[in-house]
């Protein structure tokens, strides 16, 4: 090993980043071996920031990459054009549109309860389907925030999904239930978003 008072300043950053670089890895294969389990995720992606259901999209996107069966249930956004919908549906992914679109815009409970029950019984179904390896259940948060889906039978349908099935739950405010539930939990938040600036949404970026 050479001396260290022999080496040059950037030879001895160079050998401390090798050591600093080497102590990283060391802990990473720890990590990656102590990780024996195998077994679906529920994975929640909450928090006020922008991003949420693009991240979602993003994992189911990978899921069919790998030749998965991945299924996407949409609450709320269901009369807004979806440019990640387009896509996926052309590469095999089947979409369960709620349909009534913004809460804000129908104005109605009712018909938005109704349309949330149908939304999520098509869930329920797919949350016992041991075929479907993905599932993305996008904007659920708000079904619960807004009461037109009890949190408990929400709830009870994850835990008894098939063992292997990886679920998504996207949307601002998740129950903590469902957060003490998850496995993976991501939590984003705004910083700066173009649309307080008055700037519009646009096709393509933001949907």
């Amino acid at each position: 090993m050479t001396d260290k008072s022999e080496m040059t300043q950037e030879e001895r950053k160079a050998q401390r980043h090798k050591e600093r670089q080497q102590r990283v890895k060391e802990t990473v294969d720890a990590k990656i071996a102590a990780a024996q389990e195998e077994k679906g995720i529920l994975l929640v992606l909450t928090g006020n920031g922008k991003g949420k259901s693009t991240s979602g999209f993003g994992t189911i996107a990978r899921s069919v990459g790998h030749g998965k069966k991945a299924v996407v249930v949409q609450f709320i956004k269901g009369n807004w054009d979806c440019g990640e919908r387009t896509l996926l549906e052309g590469a095999g992914v089947d979409f369960h549109v709620m349909g009534t679109g913004f809460t804000w815009e129908t104005q109605d409970r009712e018909k938005d309860t109704q349309a949330a029950e149908s939304a999520w019984a098509a869930a329920e179904k797919l949350l016992k389907d041991e075929t479907i390896d993905c599932l993305m259940l996008d904007e659920l948060t708000y079904m619960i925030s807004y009461h037109y889906l009890d949190v408990e039978r929400v709830v009870e349908a994850l835990k008894n999904r098939p063992k292997m099935q990886h679920v998504i739950v996207t949307g601002r405010a998740c129950h903590r239930a469902i957060v003490e539930l998850a496995d993976t939990v991501s939590e984003v938040q705004p910083i700066k978003h173009a649309f307080e600036a008055g700037i519009k949404a646009q096709p393509g970026f933001d949907y």
